[in-house]
């Protein structure tokens, strides 16, 4: 009987510690609705945009404002990079050469990804705060959207807290905002928990005599290999989209897509970097239903390297080598000028930002 009632007090114990740890997992880490409505802030004289307005887009993963002389541990397929975090010195330097390069450009919209707050690898600051202390006020709307925030992540190589978000800048008014969560990588509850929750923000921009457009700032997964992940997050993107074109909303969409071009991308790479990506890349559906920047054209043309987006910082590679960011529209908006912006660019982050001109339809 006394054996009994031990072994049952030891269950429940174990249970409630359970119980306990569960709990704490979940108070600790971040749990998004599949679409929730993110708060805007606006300046009281932000204009509203007019039909036919011609617009400068810039979207640019600024690699958590790090800069480009290290090799993170997830920067190497085995996990082996010597680096952990940048130096606040670096992460200022870098936040000043951001801000630099979107005053030169002047772009109407600024999509970023990788915008830290509140993360210990950099000090808990947030990077949009400071970043938005160094850009002009024409810049007077803005809106974010998490996609990895936890009090504490307990990986070897984090110990910390760490807070990541999509980022949408605008000189002209945004009057709502909300989060899309995308399909998560497969893996057990705990890990689920702890890991990045990908996600489309998308804004609205409302226009003059009626009507809006649509602003939207994505961060597809990584590291999801042998998994239909990408797969998933790209349909799910593709029915964002169709839905807005639908109800006849223009829209643009930019970021950072971890995804190769259709075409000879693939090929050009060496095959130690292909483990990264399938040969039928997932993107191709977002090719195939919309306008692109790059275009397949440029990306499979006779400078493929002149369109390259991403140098990574694997130590073996040593230069910018592949597309992965984008910049895709609505069928009735009309692009324009376009460019990858590689000069004074490739020190600040290991991708370099996609910048077009574009014009919104008449009516």
């Amino acid at each position: 009987m006394r054996a009994g009632r031990v072994a049952r007090w030891t269950l429940a114990i174990l249970a409630s510690l359970v119980v306990i740890l569960a709990a704490a997992v979940w108070l600790a880490t971040f749990h998004p609705r599949p679409v929730q409505s993110e708060p805007v802030a606006c300046s009281p004289a932000v204009p509203e945009l007019a039909r036919g307005q011609r617009l400068r887009v810039l979207t640019w993963n600024v690699q958590f404002m790090a800069g480009k002389g290290y090799v993170f541990f997830f920067d190497l397929l085995d996990g082996s990079g010597p680096d952990e975090r940048p130096s606040r010195q670096d992460v200022e330097r870098t936040l000043a050469e951001v801000a630099r390069v979107i005053r030169e450009e002047s772009p109407d919209l600024v999509l970023l990804q990788e915008v830290d707050r509140d993360a210990a690898r950099t000090d808990r600051v947030d990077e949009l705060a400071l970043l938005l202390d160094r850009l002009p006020p024409e810049y007077g709307c803005r809106a974010s959207a998490d996609y990895w925030k936890a009090a504490y992540v307990p990986h070897p190589r984090i110990h910390g807290a760490v807070g990541m978000a999509l980022v949408v800048l605008s000189k002209y008014r945004i009057e709502g905002a909300r989060r899309h969560q995308l399909a998560l990588m497969p893996g057990d509850p705990i890990t689920q928990a702890f890991n990045l929750k990908r996600a489309v923000l998308e804004t609205r921009l409302p226009v003059q005599g009626g009507g809006a457009f649509a602003v939207l700032d994505t961060h597809l997964d990584a590291f999801a290999q042998g998994s239909d992940t990408m797969e998933r997050q790209v349909r799910q993107v593709d029915a964002i989209l169709a839905g807005l074109s639908t109800a006849g909303v223009p829209w643009v969409i930019g970021g950072d897509f971890n995804l190769l071009p259709p075409g000879s991308a693939y090929q050009r790479l060496p095959a130690r970097q292909r483990v990264y990506f399938n040969p039928a890349t997932e993107v191709a559906t977002l090719f195939e239903h919309y306008q692109a920047v790059p275009a397949l054209s440029e990306v499979n043309g006779p400078d493929p390297a002149r369109w390259f987006t991403h140098f990574p910082n694997d130590p073996a590679v040593g230069r910018p080598d592949r597309t992965i960011d984008y910049l895709f529209f609505d069928r009735r908006v009309r692009v324009g000028a376009h460019t990858v912006r590689q000069a004074g660019t490739q020190a600040i982050s290991d991708h370099m930002p996609v910048i077009a001109e574009i014009r919104l339809p008449e009516r």
